[in-house]
């Protein structure tokens, strides 16, 4: 529960940027390519640089003491967030953050694998990740009520507090687990050291590992995509106020991620005990039912299903609870496989690569490329325009469901292999 929160927080912070896109846009006078670029690569491109090696300290420091700095160290920086005098000075301490997150998820998936075991370590997983889905509510609600009413700096301070309360439980009161307790096959001996490039290079050639990274890394281009920019969507293609869209978009897509995810971690454990297929057939069930909802959820007219008091419901926010929903079915599972597939001396750093893959594709690049492809539509289409792009750039899923269908095959080629061989 611990990481879940620790976790859940992170995601508040990169969430709640979603609802202060237009007042930071007001203020410092940027466009959209810019506001993708501090939502997106201003912070990916220093993750991609320091997650190798901070999934290198996963494997070789006490991971909740690592985890106690990362969260000290956020709190700080997302603090400085809110007090930032121009849109470089945010910059450069969204910059910061991702200085502090770098070890993050690593660490945390790394403990959960040796707290529980590979049939009941989807669920585990899921609850992990459905933490920062369920948070969602209160990073685009509750978030947009207190940007609303208190200003988007404000928020970022708020946010920073609850850090420092993780930071000094993780320091003075969790201890370490046995690393490897669960393997289905003992190690004899621990993994080899090797240096950082020959390990990247060693887990790069496992293929399974490598298509489920490449697979992440796609589906999260457009997810992420969808998530930083749905608030604005809400707002600009459906008339909604910045508060209404915030709160429609935290309760609908953060509870029906919320619920997709537990789901598919419990089924995946459940599906996997009688054929290991399932956890990579539900990814590509989910990725394909995702896409099929997103398209019709981006191109519904804006007509109004219901009002709860003052609040309009879009029609269209049905297809989008669908989308929530099956978009997340992917995770539990192609994580509990990664962790089946190396070894536990290397689980940091294989972690940590398949983070970097995801965080430059969907942090860096999603939320940019939306912006700019939103920007170069605009001459035609107004502000229909990010309606469109957010259409265009989903559309790279689809190569993530061609990997998973060539790693169904290739998978049990390994037979019962569950761990890479230790030199």
């Amino acid at each position: 529960m611990l990481l879940a929160a620790v976790f859940a927080d992170n995601f508040v912070g990169r969430q709640i940027l979603a609802v202060m896109f237009e007042p930071i846009k007001a203020e410092f006078g940027v466009g959209d390519t810019a506001l993708g670029l501090i939502s997106g690569l201003a912070f990916a491109g220093v993750y991609a640089v320091l997650g190798l090696p901070a999934g290198r300290l996963v494997d070789r420091l006490p991971r909740t003491r690592l985890l106690a700095a990362a969260c000290l160290l956020w709190a700080l920086a997302t603090m400085a967030c809110g007090l930032a005098g121009s849109f470089l000075v945010l910059a450069l301490a969204r910059m910061l953050v991702a200085v502090s997150e770098s070890p993050t998820t690593s660490a945390s998936l790394s403990l959960i694998a040796d707290l529980y075991p590979p049939q009941r370590r989807s669920f585990a997983i899921s609850c992990f990740t459905a933490a920062p889905t369920f948070s969602s509510i209160i990073g685009l609600s509750v978030g947009a009520w207190v940007v609303e009413q208190y200003g988007w700096r404000s928020a970022f301070i708020a946010l920073g507090v609850p850090a420092l309360a993780f930071a000094a439980v993780l320091g003075l009161l969790v201890r370490d687990p046995q690393r490897g307790r669960w393997d289905l096959a003992p190690h004899a001996l621990p993994a080899a050291r090797l240096g950082l490039g020959a390990e990247a290079r060693l887990l790069w050639a496992l293929a399974p590992y490598r298509r489920l990274v490449l697979a992440g890394g796609l589906t999260t281009l457009g997810s992420y995509a969808v998530a930083m920019w749905n608030t604005s969507f809400l707002v600009r293609s459906h008339g909604l106020s910045l508060q209404d869209a915030g709160m429609l978009a935290g309760v609908v897509c953060g509870t029906a991620a919320g619920v997709g995810g537990l789901f598919s971690g419990w089924l995946s454990d459940r599906l996997a005990r009688r054929a290991g297929h399932w956890q990579v057939t539900l990814p590509i069930i989910g990725h394909l039912a995702a896409t099929s909802a997103l398209a019709s959820y981006l191109l519904s007219p804006s007509d109004v299903l219901m009002r709860l008091g003052t609040l309009p419901v879009p029609m269209a926010m049905l297809w989008c609870a669908l989308y929530s929903f099956f978009a997340v079915w992917w995770v539990a599972p192609s994580y509990n496989l990664v962790t089946q597939l190396v070894a536990p001396q290397r689980r940091g750093t294989a972690m940590a690569l398949q983070t970097i893959v995801s965080t430059l594709l969907g942090i860096g690049v999603g939320p940019l490329l939306t912006g700019l492809v939103s920007d170069l539509l605009q001459p035609w289409y107004g502000q229909e325009s990010l309606r469109y792009a957010l259409l265009l750039v989903s559309l790279p899923v689809l190569g993530a469901v061609l990997l998973l269908a060539r790693t169904l095959g290739q998978l049990f080629g390994y037979g019962r292999q569950r761990a890479m061989p230790a030199e």
